[in-house]
């Protein structure tokens, strides 16, 4: 299989929230191949090992990622200035597969709540059910408005919408939902996988693994899945997902 590299021109950056970062970056020939729900792996300078981060908008131009800083690695690739070019492997993995002419509610918690963007624009009727710890934390709200017939967001404590979880907000509106699209920490993804199978609705899932090398040579973001025939395999995030649907994930 052939991976797709570029250096992409940094065009546009800015901190949305305390340590979480807006990149464009401008690379045609990746972009215009970007799909909902795969992610991009990044070089940073000194490391090893790119950094995965999802793909949270694309056009036939540019792709859009927006990250936390969780370590060195994204501590250095937050230092980069507008004009840099960034070393960039993608689109990677397997994206949401969005029917059209259904009512889709798009989940997404914390930093899980960005590649949500990207795949509410494929839906003709979607629904943004957003979770985060605090309104310090909430992000993107505005950019969903724009594509979404509603926005529905919940915070951990209650300073912003409402005091509670995406769960809460979903068991809500989960009799007017056909199917539900989810990316979030895993403890959020079983609980809403485990709603959407009460109420007999279709439900995908981004599952946040670590990962080394991105491509499925490695087995650091191997999970436990079922395969065709119900029996539990490993399988490589990075590769087979990073969105499987519901069922077939071992939680």
């Amino acid at each position: 299989m052939r991976y797709n590299t570029a250096y992409a021109k940094l065009i546009k950056k800015d901190e949305i929230a305390e340590n979480i970062f807006d990149f464009v970056l401008e690379c045609p020939p990746l972009a215009e191949k970007s799909r909902a729900g795969q992610f991009a792996h990044i070089a940073v300078p000194g490391k090893t090992l790119r950094r995965p981060i999802s793909i949270c908008d694309a056009d036939d131009k540019n792709i859009r990622i927006v990250f936390q800083i969780k370590g060195e690695g994204t501590e250095i690739l937050s230092q980069s200035k507008v004009g840099d070019f960034i070393d960039i492997l993608a689109p990677l993995g397997h994206g949401f597969n969005i029917p059209k002419e259904k009512r889709i509610a798009f989940v997404g918690g914390g930093i899980g709540v960005p590649p949500m963007l990207f795949s509410a624009k494929q839906a003709d009727d979607a629904v943004a059910v957003l979770g985060f710890r605090n309104k310090n934390a909430v992000i993107l709200t505005e950019d969903f408005k724009k594509v979404c017939s509603e926005v529905l967001v919940a915070t951990d404590d209650g300073s912003f919408g409402m005091h509670g979880f995406t769960s809460d907000i979903l068991r809500n509106i989960i009799d007017d939902t056909d199917m539900v699209c989810a990316c979030g920490p895993t403890p959020m993804l079983r609980v809403i996988a485990e709603i959407c199978k009460e109420n007999n609705k279709p439900c995908q899932v981004s599952l946040e693994e670590r990962m080394g090398c991105g491509i499925g040579a490695c087995l650091v973001c191997a999970c436990k899945t079922l395969d065709k025939d119900g029996n539990i395999e490993h399988s490589h995030v990075c590769k087979k997902g990073p969105v499987y649907n519901a069922e077939e994930v071992v939680w």
